[in-house]
C-alpha cells in the first residue's frame, strides 16, 4: 500500500517555524519543482496564513491562492479551515461559510481539512457540506488531545459523526506532537477496523515522537501522512519528508517520491529560511513541556513573537504553565 505524502512546507511549516511569515515571492520560484514531485497534495493556504498575509505581509491571500494554483496545476492544493470560524476568530453564519468555500474552490483550492478546536462536529458540518457541494475534497478532522475525558471511544464516536455528516476522508491532527507511537497504532487500527474511510495523519515534531508515530500509523494502515521538506522541518514543525521517503523506500509502503528532487527543494528552502531568522522560535531539539501544555506547534512561534513584541519574552515558561490550568 503506497503511502500518500502531503508536504506542508508552504503553510504549516513556516507557520510553526517562523510565525507564518513566508512570502509568496519566496514560494513561486520553487513551485514548479514542488509540482513535479508527485505529492498527494501540497498544503499552502488557510490556518494563520490568511491573517498573516493581511496583518503582516501586505499580501492579498486570494491572489496568493490563484498564483500558487497557476504555478502548480498538477498537484492538489490543500488548506486548513477552522470550520464555522473559517479563517477568523469567531463563528460566522452558514451563508458566509458557504460563500467562502465557494470562492476558495473557484480560486483553486482542492482539499479542505476542516477542524474544530472543540471537536464539535456541529461546527464542522456547514463547511464540510459546502466543500462537497462545490466538488472539492472534504476532510473531517479529529483534533487529537489527551485528558480524562478523551478516550479511544471519543475518537471513534467523532469519526462516526463526521462520516454521517459526509466526508471524503478523515485526518487525525496531532497539532501538539503528543500522540505516542503506540496510541497512533491503536487509534488508526481501530478506525480502520470499524470504518471504511481514507485516513490521514498530521503530527508535529515538538516532543520528539512524530516520526515514530507516523511509522506506527503506517503499519496500522493509515493512507497518508503530512511531512515537511527537511530544511523546513523539526522543532515546532513536522517530520522531514526525505527521512520518511527513505524509510519506506523498497517496502510495500514505498511513496514513489524521488529523493534527488526533494533534495533540490530542500537546498532552496535552506537559503530562503535565512531571510526569516528574526521570526524563528527559541526551540533547539525537542520540548517535553508541550506534553503537558499541549500547545500546537503552529501557535508556538507566533506566541513567542507576540511575547517579544510586548517585552515579555521571559514569561514563556509561565505562559506554558498557565495554559493547562486554564484548559
Amino acid at each position: 500500500m503506497t503511502v500518500a505524502i502531503t508536504d506542508v512546507v508552504l503553510r504549516d511549516a513556516h507557520q510553526s517555524l517562523f510565525a507564518t511569515r513566508l512570502r509568496l515571492d519566496d514560494m513561486l520560484p520553487i513551485a514548479a519543482q514542488l509540482d513535479d514531485v508527485g505529492y498527494g497534495s501540497l498544503e499552502c493556504w488557510g490556518g494563520a496564513t490568511f491573517d498573516a498575509c493581511i496583518r503582516f505581509l501586505g499580501e492579498d491571500p486570494w491572489l496568493r491562492l490563484r498564483e500558487l494554483k497557476k504555478a502548480m496545476p498538477k498537484t492538489p492544493l490543500q488548506m486548513l479551515l477552522r470550520g464555522q470560524n473559517l479563517l477568523g476568530y469567531r463563528h460566522y453564519a452558514d451563508d458566509v461559510v458557504e460563500r467562502f468555500v465557494e470562492r476558495a474552490v473557484k480560486n483553486g483550492m482542492d482539499v479542505f481539512r476542516v477542524f474544530d478546536a472543540m471537536n464539535d462536529p456541529r461546527n464542522m458540518k456547514a463547511a464540510l457540506q459546502a466543500v462537497r457541494s462545490h466538488g472539492a475534497h472534504a476532510q473531517g478532522t479529529l483534533s487529537y488531545t489527551t485528558s480524562p475525558a478523551h478516550t479511544l471511544q471519543t475518537w471513534l464516536d467523532l469519526t462516526e459523526q463526521l462520516l454521517e455528516t459526509g466526508v471524503d476522508s478523515i485526518a487525525i491532527k496531532d497539532m501538539s506532537g503528543i500522540l505516542t507511537p503506540m496510541a497512533a497504532f491503536e487509534l488508526v487500527s481501530e478506525i480502520k477496523k470499524r470504518f471504511e474511510v481514507r485516513l490521514h495523519l498530521h503530527c508535529h515534531a515538538t516532543t520528539g515522537m512524530a516520526e515514530m508515530a507516523l511509522l506506527k500509523a503506517i503499519e496500522a494502515g493509515v493512507d497518508g501522512v503530512d511531512t515537511a521538506i527537511s530544511s523546513m522541518s523539526a522543532t515546532y514543525g513536522h517530520p522531514a519528508t526525505e527521512a520518511l521517503v527513505a524509510t519506506l523506500a523498497g517496502t510495500k509502503y514505498d511513496t514513489g517520491l524521488d529523493i534527488l528532487k526533494l533534495e533540490n527543494i530542500a537546498a532552496y528552502f535552506r537559503e530562503v529560511r535565512k531571510k526569516y531568522h528574526a521570526f524563528e522560535g527559541q526551540l533547539k531539539g525537542y520540548d517535553s513541556r508541550i506534553l503537558v501544555a499541549q500547545v500546537p506547534g503552529g501557535m508556538l512561534t507566533n506566541l513567542e513573537s507576540q511575547l517579544k513584541q510586548q517585552n515579555a519574552a521571559d514569561k514563556l515558561d509561565q505562559v506554558l504553565a498557565e495554559i493547562p490550568r486554564v484548559r
